[in-house]
């Protein structure tokens, strides 16, 4: 069995700085901000074009999990059934596992599948966004 480990929740928002200001006001620490896309962003979040201004804040303390703050700037954000991974609101959590393709393919034999495809994101993890129901993208990350 593989073991999971909560990592992050991602939320995509229209204004990162109002945001950013709501998670401060509440005491959260604002670890990083960049803005980041490419290649390998397109693949996982099953999009073209993908550039996002984003910022990790941590809750009071570190102890608790982390929250992915991300703005797209390309393509633009979009609200419907299906979400994609650039829609406003929650949109996936991320889980540390110690083999990813193993939980890919026990995903697989329940009958979900991919928002795209399995990436080495810089050497540093192999990831891939897992659609469940209703829309539910979980992230599963392995530590390379």
């Amino acid at each position: 069995m593989t073991d999971f480990r909560m990592d992050h929740v991602g939320a995509t928002v229209q204004d990162l700085g109002k945001a950013l200001d709501f998670f401060r006001a509440l005491g959260f620490e604002v670890e990083g901000r960049s803005e980041v896309g490419g290649p390998w962003a397109d693949r996982v979040n099953g999009l073209d074009g993908t550039r996002v201004d984003m910022a990790m804040v941590s809750s009071p303390g570190g102890g608790g999990t982390k929250l992915e703050l991300t703005r797209f700037i390309s393509p633009e954000p979009v609200g419907e059934k299906d979400r994609p991974v650039n829609s406003f609101g929650f949109t996936h959590v991320c889980y540390q596992v110690q083999d990813v393709d193993a939980v890919v393919a026990r995903a697989r034999d329940a009958g979900y599948g991919l928002v795209r495809e399995l990436v080495n994101y810089e050497d540093v993890y192999r990831l891939a966004y897992i659609r469940g129901p209703e829309g539910l993208i979980v992230e599963v990350a392995q530590a390379l």
